[in-house]
């Protein structure tokens, strides 16, 4: 049976939803799947939603019951793009298109060699690289090493230096892809090294992930299809 966009985004909507509980467990936080959406009661890591919807048309006021917005900076990630949190005192702060790459699309053999960080300082040195000097490099913790469903991807010079990288999350039906980076070239030219070590490591998953602008005309020139919208709500 073919494989509908919907339930691809839904898939993709699951799988962002997981890598953020991740994020949050890393740093102390507890998230809780419900139904209609993720949601973690205090406030998240930096760039992190305090909520993901995981079905249309999501309970909004419910769902705004589940976060803290005593203060300013509460961030929902619409996956289907259809709430009006307006009213709640939100404000779209992006929009972006949820992206999907088959797992029989093909991969090009990268120009370095790319790997799974495996411990604190691999981790550390591909965070300070991802970070390029703006001071949050400090986001990536050593608790995410103990994630069996996430894999920090680092492309390293022949010097050792951490060239490019990005973050795999692997849900059960697929992988995951956030967080591309390229000291030199942008995302463009890292995406040939994460989708070969992404098929090295799942073979059987598709890809997914969300961009927007430049970022997603690199993924599709790659292999991806935006599949559909979503927003990212701010509160205050």
């Amino acid at each position: 049976m073919r494989t509908t966009k919907q339930s691809v985004i839904q898939g993709a909507a699951r799988n962002n939803a997981e890598w953020c509980a991740s994020m949050s467990r890393s740093h102390g936080l507890t998230g809780e799947f419900g139904a209609q959406a993720w949601a973690v009661p205090a406030r998240p890591p930096l760039y992190y939603p305090d909520a993901v919807t995981l079905v249309p048309a999501a309970d909004a006021a419910a769902l705004v019951d589940r976060i803290d917005t005593a203060a300013a900076g509460a961030c929902v990630k619409d996956s289907f793009a259809d709430l009006d949190l307006t009213a709640a005192g939100f404000h779209v702060l992006f929009e972006a298109q949820w992206i999907h790459r088959p797992a029989s699309a093909p991969t090009v053999s990268p120009d370095a060699a790319w790997e799974v960080a495996g411990d604190r300082d691999a981790l550390r040195a591909w965070a300070l690289a991802w970070d390029a000097g703006d001071g949050n490099a400090d986001l990536f913790r050593p608790e995410l090493l103990d994630d069996p469903a996430t894999f920090v991807l680092v492309e390293r010079s022949a010097e050792g230096l951490v060239t490019a990288g990005a973050v795999a999350s692997r849900s059960e039906h697929a992988v995951g892809i956030s967080n591309v980076f390229a000291s030199e070239g942008g995302t463009i030219r890292a995406w040939p090294g994460v989708l070969d070590a992404v098929h090295r490591l799942f073979p059987d998953l598709p890809v997914v992930g969300y961009e927007h602008g430049a970022d997603l005309e690199a993924a599709v020139r790659h292999g991806f299809e935006a599949v559909g919208p979503l927003r990212v709500w701010l509160h205050g």
